[in-house]
């Protein structure tokens, strides 16, 4: 089949903007299928004639974008805030990178205001010492207005009377349930006015495009955002995002149906990272955590927040996996574990002595599991210049290995640096 699927197996974060960059050299069309803004994907690439590495930071448009050759869709399940929307593209724009009929969007995905924004943060607010750690992009406030049918999707842009009498429904409606919070409604109806001509061109009917580029035998490439355990029914509810980060996702992201998928391939740190609040049982509040967020750059390219860290947790790997049935896995940021003298894995979940079948959707339980490790030893030396999966110290082959044998998928793609040239390609055994 012609459609291949990048996701996230654990928190997020994991690197799948680099993977997505090097795929993206050999097919035509790179898709989102869910989330907004809140993404962040970093990819450093040469540039120019003297091939300067250059950092590209990715939050709303397709990573795949960095590869001239390549066409970007952002799908209906995206949730989309147009200013936002080009001040990534005029940023990436100014980097030499030209987007110029090669980026669209859909008709279909909703789109976020900054009223969504504002009570973003008021929800939070009302929340307290429950706060759930949201990017404060206005991802949830606009889920929520789509969920009750109360939102507006791209396509209302064009019928401009019609959206202003829409638009004025909604903001009265917050105003309702918050109190009158400081906004300018008139004044973003006109801005609305001026963004609707300059978005015009950029929009398409998704389904029909993804369809016909499948149907002439395009590649097309879907990009995940966020993570598995920040899926609204599988991951740690309530500290999750507001869509479907699951294969899933990518079919109603996206309109194209599970027949059509041809590999579906997981993205999985070395060890364990997540932001913002909820239970972590591999989180290690010490030196090791530590050490894996200086050495690791564990801080968030959306928000710039500090990453909490941890050992690699197999049975949110195994989780990840009932869900998604990944065919292989990219193994990221392998090079962060060279300086250290033994690693531990985390392999099951124990309360009272009893091992837990899966991962437990109670929180409550979640945070009273004792966890099993097993401890493997490190390989004390650096991979950075590593070019093939043999000329990794044995100790760094083990521990890949390790990870294979328990989950039962094979690791097809190792990251042992930031460029996009430090990934090492491992045969797949099958």
């Amino acid at each position: 089949m012609s459609v291949t699927v990048v996701l996230g197996s654990q928190w997020g974060d994991e690197g799948k903007g680099k993977l997505v960059d090097i795929l993206s050299a050999e097919i035509d069309v790179c898709a989102r299928c869910a989330g907004g803004n809140n993404a962040g994907h970093t990819i450093i690439v040469p540039i120019g004639p003297e091939r300067v590495p250059t950092t590209f930071a990715f939050h709303l448009l397709p990573s795949g974008l960095i590869n001239p050759s390549c066409t970007g869709v952002i799908g209906s399940g995206v949730v989309i805030h147009v200013p936002s929307f080009f001040q990534e593209l005029d940023a990436l724009q100014s980097k030499g990178l030209d987007c110029t009929n090669r980026l669209f969007i859909s008709d279909r995905a909703q789109l976020v205001f900054d009223f969504h924004q504002i009570v973003d943060g008021l929800k939070e607010i009302e929340l307290g010492g429950s706060s759930i750690g949201t990017t404060k992009k206005g991802i949830g406030p606009a889920y929520s207005g789509k969920a009750s049918r109360s939102g507006l999707r791209v396509h209302h842009l064009f019928d401009h009377t019609n959206f202003a009498t829409k638009f004025r429904h909604i903001v009265e409606g917050r105003f309702k349930r918050y109190g009158h919070f400081e906004y300018d409604t008139e004044g973003e109806i006109e801005r609305y006015k001026l963004l609707a001509e300059r978005l015009k061109p950029y929009v398409i009917d998704s389904v029909v495009y993804i369809h016909k580029a499948i149907s002439q035998g395009k590649r097309v490439l879907v990009e995940g955002a966020n993570a598995l355990m920040l899926d609204l029914d599988f991951g740690t509810y309530p500290y999750v995002t507001s869509s479907s980060t699951t294969i899933g996702g990518v079919c109603t992201g996206l309109g194209i149906p599970p027949k059509m998928i041809g590999k579906t391939i997981g993205v999985v740190k070395a060890y364990t990272t997540r932001v913002g609040g909820g239970p972590f049982p591999t989180e290690q509040l010490n030196d090791i955590g530590v050490h894996l967020q200086e050495i690791g750059r564990e801080f968030g390219s959306t928000t710039g927040r500090r990453r909490r860290c941890g050992w690699l947790d197999l049975v949110v790997l195994k989780h990840s996996c009932w869900i998604n049935g990944y065919d292989t896995f990219n193994l990221t940021k392998l090079d962060i574990l060279d300086q250290l003298s033994e690693i531990k894995v985390a392999i099951a979940y124990k309360i009272d002595g009893k091992e837990l079948d899966g991962f437990p959707a109670d929180l409550d339980i979640l945070d009273r599991v004792e966890v099993e490790y097993v401890t493997l030893p490190g390989w004390k030396s650096s991979i950075a210049d590593t070019k093939t999966y043999e000329d990794l110290p044995d100790n760094c082959r083990k521990y890949v290995e390790f990870i294979e044998d328990h989950i039962g998928v094979p690791i097809e793609w190792i990251g042992v640096g930031p460029e996009r040239e430090s990934m090492v390609k491992k045969e797949c055994k099958k």
